[in-house]
């Protein structure tokens, strides 16, 4: 009786638990591996781990059944490029007054809500590509949703990030203020750029974001190569933000895990993608919605070129078997809980919807090293389930249809 009223306190209060033994059921469920839709599906969760998935499979006596109908079972889907801590205005120096007028506590608790609205919008896991100048608040958000103090995606954070000099925000600060704050760690020359990888590793970081290019390139090879040795050597991964041919050609040197953006990409620089066993995230659709969003003609001209040659190379990639995983590079107020947009801008550019989908989960789950955990809705694997009414790969726009979410057998949404 003690415990039937401390569970009832827990929901009242709203503080998710995870079901001793949880049995979901639904019309359907996505094979991401092998893209076959099995019907008449069962996925069995115990504790935090899938311990069943398939048809016919048999549910545990005493489990908790969810009867979903007509809906499709998945993994949780996996955001490979955000921003959980930015929400930048569109205003011209909306950036730097961010800089100067947020504390890192209150970039924290901003944070906290765009985390909760993109776990309730299905992704269970995102890899967060810097925290735009809010120092380790990435590192105690992260640390804060795996203690369950608040709801959101598992996160791997890459902190600071490292940019060149000079060529990252803030730009037209006065120089008399040699202390304001940046969006990036900068460095100049290699031993500057080891120095910073090694502060952040130590500090928290799963993985590190540099700045190949900002427009022309930026941060050399060297430099970038030694912070790839750091990273590397403690087991970590390394993200560039490359859009220009010879950014993209630099970082790849250096020996990157991911390019992201690539907005400029051509066939070569495609092809080397491949060749060193990189993932590209494009992050396609801030592209679009920077066309959408741009009051200033030249930027839109800009962009809707940058559109046009997204379908050109995201062509080329499928054709040539360049690994895609998907990034929605959320980073404002109204694109935090918007994530799969991104699988619908792929799609639009050529991707079947299954592709897409597998962006999101087989190959995203490979780029972040955690292919073991997340992905696939496979026994061992953890108990991050989303049901969406519909079938994604008839209509890829079910997957903004959310019915339920459950992150290691704690259901967080349900319809």
């Amino acid at each position: 009786m003690k415990a039937k009223m401390v569970a009832l306190l827990l929901v009242a209060c709203g503080v998710a638990q995870a079901e001793p033994t949880l049995a979901l059921r639904a019309a359907r469920m996505l094979d991401v591996r092998s893209g076959r839709m099995v019907r008449d599906a069962t996925v069995v969760i115990d504790g935090e781990r899938i311990v069943a998935a398939g048809a016919g499979v048999a549910v545990p006596r005493g489990a908790r059944i969810v009867e979903l109908g007509d809906a499709t079972l998945l993994p949780g889907l996996i955001d490979c490029h955000t921003h959980l801590l930015a929400r930048l205005s569109v205003d011209a120096h909306g950036y730097e007054l961010g800089l100067l007028t947020k504390s890192s506590a209150y970039r924290a608790l901003e944070g906290a809500a765009n985390a909760r609205v993109t776990l309730r919008a299905g992704f269970t896991t995102v890899r967060d590509v810097e925290n735009e100048g809010s120092g380790y608040a990435d590192v105690a958000l992260r640390d804060a949703i795996a203690e369950g103090l608040v709801e959101g995606p598992r996160m791997l954070v890459a902190t600071r990030a490292i940019a060149a000099t000079g060529r990252y925000f803030p730009f037209g600060i006065s120089p008399e203020l040699s202390g304001f704050p940046t969006g990036a760690q900068m460095v100049t020359g290699a031993d500057e750029a080891r120095r910073a990888a090694r502060e952040q590793l130590a500090r928290g970081a799963d993985l590190l974001k540099l700045y190949a290019d900002w427009k022309t390139p930026t941060l050399t090879v060297e430099e970038m190569r030694a912070a790839v040795e750091e990273a590397h050597k403690m087991g970590r991964r390394v993200a560039a933000h490359a859009d220009s041919v010879e950014g993209i050609r630099n970082a790849l040197a250096a020996g990157v895990d991911s390019i992201e953006h690539g907005s400029l990409a051509d066939r070569s620089s495609l092809l080397a993608i491949k060749q060193k066993g990189a993932v590209w995230v494009p992050t396609r659709i801030a592209v679009a919605r920077g066309v959408a969003e741009s009051t200033d003609a030249v930027r839109r001209a800009r962009l809707q070129d940058s559109v046009a040659r997204g379908q050109v190379s995201v062509g080329i990639a499928r054709a040539e078997g360049v690994k895609i995983a998907a990034g929605s590079d959320a980073a404002a107020t109204a694109h935090h809980g918007r994530n799969v947009e991104e699988l619908f801008e792929l799609a639009r550019l050529g991707l079947t919807p299954l592709e897409a989908i597998r962006a999101a989960t087989v190959t995203a789950a490979e780029l972040i090293g955690w292919q073991d955990r997340v992905g696939a809705l496979e026994p061992g694997k953890l108990g991050d389930v989303i049901a969406v009414a519909g079938d994604p790969l008839v209509d890829l726009h079910a997957l903004d249809r959310v019915k339920l979410v459950v992150k290691g057998g704690v259901v967080f949404r349900s319809e």
